[in-house]
């Protein structure tokens, strides 16, 4: 990857890891169901209007909005509003990838390598040290919610794998079609039209301006442009020299969550935090071929992304 390539992948992870932060502002004024539910109807409208309809199998475009952008998002806005930390959340949303490898391998029959147990085990092993502590520190609820997110991330990844989408941002705008109602459903039935409305009607709260811009950064810097640019790259290298940047993000997420919200870790889940990342990293090395290069695999992407299936050394145009 030429340096300027590498620094755009930099600037990605740095785009999704400060993704936290503005789902903690969001989340200040907002019911967490509803502001899942609000982030995707501003995503569904233009792409309905002027995206064209990505030409793949209606189960996978309903598997990859029901996995990816409902069940993930409404986990982990509710982790998060529960008490979940911003950053400790950008680390557990990782356990999506030892979760993507286990679902393709239980039904869909995917071969799992040596090194992907290996990191599948590892990644498990860290989340686990993290889940202790929390539970130490009798917050074990939200990491819970934010685990069952890491889930429904899985279950996107591997329908957007299936759906072979021949433009995969097209996938990732028209999948925002899927959430808005059935979330707009549970936030009226779990979180009532009081707290909906009085969301919609206190723009005088100090809470108001820092929750819409969280909002919109969400929606154009998380998704649009992060996704977009993350696209274009996944197109033109290999997918095994793009997707290590991914983890970034829970460096990003957990540093600028420390500097800006003043959040802090113990010694067990900064040691828990090192041991996803390294198994993640490792469980996400695509597997050698006899001519020096690897296999096709689909590389799970942070949150606000998507998921392109990618080959080494086969760019797609």
């Amino acid at each position: 990857m030429p340096v300027p390539h590498r620094l755009l992948a930099v600037c990605v992870a740095a785009l999704w890891g400060v993704n936290f932060l503005a789902i903690h502002a969001s989340l200040q004024h907002f019911p967490p169901l509803f502001l899942v539910a609000l982030r995707f109807a501003l995503l569904a409208l233009p792409a309905l209007l002027w995206v064209p309809r990505p030409q793949v199998p209606l189960r996978w475009l309903l598997g990859y909005g029901l996995g990816f952008g409902t069940l993930q998002f409404m986990f982990l806005y509710w982790g998060m509003a529960a008490g979940m930390p911003a950053g400790l959340a950008s680390l557990v949303l990782q356990s999506s990838a030892p979760f993507t490898v286990l679902l393709g391998a239980l039904v869909f029959r995917d071969r799992i390598t040596g090194r992907q147990l290996a990191g599948l085990l590892l990644a498990t092993a860290g989340l686990a040290i993290v889940g202790w502590e929390r539970a130490e520190g009798a917050a074990f609820a939200p990491f819970l919610l934010v685990l069952a997110g890491g889930f429904g991330w899985a279950i996107g990844n591997v329908s957007n794998a299936r759906a072979k989408a021949p433009n995969p941002l097209h996938l990732t705008l028209w999948m925002s079609v899927v959430p808005p109602l059935p979330m707009l459903g549970l936030s009226l039935l779990m979180e009532g039209p009081e707290a909906i409305g009085r969301s919609l009607s206190s723009w005088g709260s100090p809470t108001a301006v820092p929750a819409l811009l969280g909002l919109a950064y969400t929606v154009l810097a998380g998704t649009v442009l992060g996704s977009g640019i993350w696209t274009w790259l996944m197109a033109r290298h290999p997918a095994g020299l793009v997707a290590p940047f991914s983890m970034l993000v829970p460096v990003v997420g957990m540093s600028t969550a420390w500097v800006v919200l003043g959040e802090s870790h113990t010694a067990g889940e900064l040691a828990g935090a090192a041991v996803v990342v390294t198994g993640v990293l490792l469980g996400s090395r695509p597997r050698r071929t006899r001519e020096g290069g690897s296999a096709a695999a689909p590389v799970a992407t942070p949150a606000g992304g998507t998921t392109v299936p990618a080959r080494e050394g086969a760019a797609r145009g």
